[in-house]
């Protein structure tokens, strides 16, 4: 199974905020972007599906940033990829041209397995434990310099 690019910039998001130091430092989505490599723009879509999530505080103003909230830190991964992904099938069996092997097709219940399997893997893990030493020195957020 894989991730569209804005799951993974969610996650990744997720990950610096859970990692950036408690105080001093402001993370936005520019810094984020900066960061991950990667688009301001996409950054900030993801981080406003986060915020309507409840998993990021977005504050504005001086002292604003996001901050990842409680519901952030505690949040399963496979929880969030649900969520942010929907909970659609990994083959798309029916639609405009339905397969004509669908009436006795069994991939696709084995495909909706692994799914499963998948998931319930990732929900073994919250974003504060896979940003949690040793990753943090890979993951810190410094101040950059501009």
């Amino acid at each position: 199974m894989q991730l569209t690019r804005f799951s993974d910039l969610a996650l990744r998001a997720m990950m610096l905020l859970a990692a950036a130091p408690p105080e001093g430092h402001r993370v936005t989505t520019g810094v984020i972007a900066a960061r991950m490599n990667a688009s301001e723009h996409h950054v900030a879509k993801a981080v406003t599906r986060l915020v309507a999530l409840d998993c990021v505080r977005a504050q504005r103003g001086r002292t604003g940033g996001l901050f990842l909230t409680e519901t952030g830190l505690s949040i399963s991964v496979g929880r969030l990829i649900r969520l942010l992904e929907g909970d659609r099938e990994v083959v798309e069996c029916d639609g405009d041209r339905p397969c004509p092997l669908l009436a006795a097709c069994r991939l696709r219940h084995a495909l909706a397995v692994a799914k499963e399997a998948f998931y319930a893997e990732l929900d073994r893990y919250t974003i504060e434990e896979l940003a949690a030493s040793p990753t943090i020195p890979l993951t810190m957020i410094a101040p950059l310099t501009r």
